[in-house]
Formats: structure tokens, C-alpha cells, sequence
């Protein structure tokens, strides 16, 4: 979640003159979950924070492991290569559930069942990892975020082990993912195209947390161990205390823009440039230009999904076979179009890729990774260029190799 900076550290200032000391019988410590939000992509997943409560000491801040700085220097690079840095910042609970009332999301609350010597250790642990030289760290958004964070300092100070209720069905990160950008097909798709097989492995209960709303589900059922014979609950009461009203676009707004709808429609314009190649026997530049835009488009893609493959420190994003159809090697044949010296080159290249993409259709639901639906009739568009640019290839040689054949300039000749 993003946040301004400059007033973080004023309230970290502020925070910090009273905060040290030792909290009452009478303080909570809860954990806050936060429904998504509709306005910004960062916030479709959710957020959790950490709120200790002490009316007798006047404290009632929450620790928020959600802060970035999008204004640093190459923040876009950073942030591709896995490299972006988060921090944990306290702020009143007046002005983090303000912002949730202009949002109108829903924020629930669970009082964690601490002893009083566990509360403590928790506190003293949080105000130690929010000062400036401790609380950076490198986000990652499957293994290390700002729900993780809570959990993992909720189970460090919690004096047992904490036993989570059994997941009832067989979940991947993927499968998380789609739950949580169903009402945005195309976040959603976007996702699953730089998202690699590893995002479709079967995870654990501790994994899925990485999302907010499991989180609090988990430690709902949650039990704290202590011996053979002491346990508890880890939640002692929940309580909502905001009711979301944000709500995402409808299901028939989704259909009509979805990235399926949008593949086909652009499968059927690839059928229409095919068709007039073809009747115009290529004296129309419109396939080439047409052409040189789709494999364009289809290289950037492809060179984002490269980048993420060899470069970047983002978890599940090698292998990933979208890059069969998204590649860069479709940027630089984009280039080669207009090239009279590559046209060897450009035939060559359509050779291949036409063959590899044929595989790639027949074996497209043996592949070990779940790809997005639409990628079929989108890599279909590049298969039929490349597959009528060789088609009209061939057809040309055997056309001007039956012009020049001796028995035709006989022919020619009366003979």
C-alpha cells in the first residue's frame, strides 16, 4: 500500500517521543484486515496491519508494513528486477481507518489472545523494527509483504507454536491470484502472462497468507500450543469495524472488454489482412504494415516476459511458457520486414515460428503451467501471418519458376 513519506515521518516523530514504556493489563493487540480496494491496482489483494491498543497510556497506533517510495530514482526498473524496497511505518488507527472510511472498505479487527509478558515482547519488537534503521526490507510479494510480515512477528512473540486449521481444497498462488483479480479481467491476465509455472505448484496453509483475507481466516482458526495440555485460540474476539461498500465492475462490463473478446476480435482482423494478402497476391503494403504492428506489440510483450525470465529477482516468473508466443524475437523480425536484404531472413523466421507455435496450440493443455485462455486466439494471429507470409512465399517461387521454365519460353516462341 502506498503512503505519503513525509507524513509518515512526522507521525513516526511524534510516535516516537511516547512511545516507549510498558503497556497496562487493559491493552489489545489485534490484527487489522483490510478488504480491496477498486482504485489502484496495489490495493485489488487487500492489506493487514498490526494495532496495539492501551487506552491507559493514550496509545492506539498501527504498524504498517505497507509503505513504498514510488518517487525514488528508477523506481519502474527496481521494482521489474524484484528490487523495490518497503518499510514499516506507525500511524495513529484514527488516520489509517480515515482512509478506509473515504474508501469505503471493509476493516476487521482480531484482538489476539497474548499474555500480558507476550504483549509486551510484541510491542517492544514492533517499535524496534519501525525506527529508521530497522525497518526496511525487500518486499516480495509471494514470500515477504506486508501480510507475511504481521504474521511472522505474531508468531515469533506469540510463547507457543501456532497450528493453523487444514486447507479444505488443493490451492496454487495462481489459483489466489485469479480470486482476487476475478472482477479485473485484464490485471488478471496480465498476471498470467509474466506469472511462470511456478506460480502453479500446490502450496501450504502458511503460503496462501500472503493474501490478506487468508491470513485472517487462518488465524480465525488458528491455535496456540503451549504443552500437551495448554492450548488456545489465537483470535480472542473479531470484530468488524468497517462494512465495504467499494464494489469492482459489473459481470456483463467485464465481458464486454474482456482480453478473450479482445483476441478474437483481433484474430477476425488478422483473417481480413490474410484474406486481402491473399486476393492482392502482396501489392498492397497493408500486410506489412499490419505486420510490422503486430509483431511489434507482440515482441514488447515478449521482451517484458524476457526480462522477468533472466533478470529479475521476482519469485514464479522462470520458466514461463507464454514466451512461446510472446517472445523478442518478433521485435526485431518487425524490423526485418522492410529489409529487401533479410528476406531470407524473415522466411526463416516465419518457418519457425510458424512451427513452434503450431506446437504450441496442439500441446497447449499438456503445457505444465496454467496459461490465460486467450492467449490461444492471440498466439493464433501470429501462427496465421507467419503461416500465409510462407504460404505466399512458396506459391510465388513455383509461379515464377513456371514463368521461366524452357517449356513455357517455347511456348513463348511458337515452338
Amino acid at each position: 500500500m502506498k503512503k505519503s513519506l513525509f507524513a509518515l515521518i512526522l507521525v513516526t516523530m511524534s510516535f516516537s517521543a511516547h512511545a516507549q514504556g510498558i503497556l497496562s493489563d487493559s491493552a489489545r493487540i489485534s490484527l487489522l484486515t483490510c478488504g480491496p480496494w477498486s482504485g489502484a491496482v496495489y490495493a485489488f489483494y487487500g492489506h493487514t496491519a498490526l494495532r496495539v491498543q492501551d487506552d491507559s497510556t493514550g496509545i492506539d497506533v498501527v504498524f504498517n508494513y505497507g509503505y513504498f517510495d514510488p518517487s525514488q530514482p528508477n523506481f519502474v526498473y527496481r521494482f521489474m528486477r524484484g528490487e523495490t524496497d518497503y518499510i514499516l511505518g506507525a500511524t495513529p488507527f484514527e488516520t489509517f481507518i480515515e482512509e478506509y472510511i473515504f474508501k469505503r472498505v471493509s476493516v476487521h479487527e482480531q484482538e489476539l489472545n497474548l499474555s500480558q509478558a507476550e504483549k509486551q515482547r510484541l510491542w517492544e519488537a514492533l517499535y524496534i523494527n519501525h525506527l529508521p534503521e530497522n525497518r526496511g526490507y525487500r518486499y516480495n510479494y509471494f514470500y515477504d509483504n506486508c501480510a507475511t510480515r504481521p504474521r511472522d512477528m505474531v508468531e515469533q512473540h506469540a510463547g507457543g507454536t501456532i497450528l493453523y486449521p487444514p486447507m479444505q481444497k488443493e490451492q496454487t498462488y495462481r489459483d489466489l491470484l485469479h480470486e482476487c483479480l476475478s472482477p479485473y479481467p485484464w490485471n488478471k491476465f496480465g498476471v498470467d502472462l509474466v506469472i511462470g509455472a511456478e506460480a502453479d505448484r500446490p502450496i501450504d496453509v502458511r503460503a496462501r497468507m500472503f493474501i490478506p483475507s487468508y491470513l485472517k481466516e487462518s488465524f480465525e482458526g488458528a491455535t496456540v500450543v503451549k504443552s500437551d495440555s495448554v492450548s488456545y485460540p489465537l483470535v480472542k474476539s473479531t470484530t468488524t469495524l468497517l462494512t465495504g461498500t467499494n464494489q469492482a465492475r459489473s459481470d456483463r462490463e467485464q465481458a464486454l472488454c474482456s482480453p478473450l473478446i479482445a483476441a478474437f476480435a483481433l484474430l477476425l482482423i488478422t483473417i481480413i489482412i490474410s484474406a486481402i494478402q491473399y486476393v492482392k497476391w502482396n501489392k498492397s503494403r497493408i500486410h506489412r504494415v499490419f505486420d510490422t504492428i503486430l509483431f511489434g506489440v507482440y515482441g514488447l510483450g515478449g521482451l517484458i516476459i524476457f526480462f522477468l525470465i533472466f533478470f529479475s529477482e521476482h519469485p514464479a516468473t522462470n520458466p514461463n511458457w507464454n514466451f512461446a508466443w510472446l517472445n523478442i524475437f518478433s521485435l526485431v523480425a518487425a524490423v526485418l520486414f522492410w529489409v529487401k536484404a533479410m528476406k531470407n531472413v524473415v522466411n526463416i523466421y516465419h518457418f519457425i515460428n510458424f512451427a513452434v507455435l503450431t506446437l504450441f496450440l496442439l500441446l497447449w493443455w499438456l503445457l505444465p503451467q496454467q496459461l490465460p485462455l486467450a492467449s490461444i486466439p492471440f498466439s493464433m494471429c501470429l501462427w496465421l501471418r507467419s503461416g500465409m507470409n510462407l504460404f505466399m512465399q512458396v506459391k510465388g517461387r513455383k509461379t515464377n519458376k513456371r514463368y521461366v521454365s524452357s517449356k513455357y519460353m517455347k511456348a513463348g516462341w511458337g515452338e
